[in-house]
């Protein structure tokens, strides 16, 4: 018996098939690839996830090339929010570090001389 679809059926059926489309590009993405490699722990700290905190987890790049996704995940570590956060400034501080050393336009050092007239400052009688 054929089924007489209404406009509201078929705008239903199309949602349904753009849901699946958009499940199975998520399912080819990197993160959802590595949340199926990995257990759901921190690298770092060993927090446990679950389904209700998973959105805290995330995926960082060993190397930091975001292109860089071996199919089998070896340039992937699961961190938590913090943790990923912690990696990433300990990187921008060795860049920092690195270009404060090089003289890239940062001053090296301080002209500031706190103590310099502390001598004549002593020996001034009130």
């Amino acid at each position: 018996m054929p089924v007489n679809k209404t406009p509201d059926h078929a705008r239903l059926d199309r949602v349904v098939a753009e849901a699946r489309r958009n499940a199975d590009e998520r399912e080819k993405s990197y993160r959802e690839r590595a949340l199926k490699i990995y257990p759901w722990v921190c690298g770092r700290c060993a927090r446990e996830f679950t389904h209700s905190n998973l959105q805290q987890l995330t995926v960082h790049h060993r190397d930091h090339n975001h292109s860089n996704n071996a199919p089998d995940g070896s340039n992937w570590e699961l961190l938590c929010i913090y943790c990923h956060e912690n990696e990433h400034a300990k990187q921008l501080d060795a860049a920092a570090r690195a270009n404060a050393l090089t003289g890239g336009g940062v001053a090296a050092s301080s002209t500031f001389q706190p103590f310099a007239d502390l001598k004549a400052l002593l020996g001034k009688k009130p």
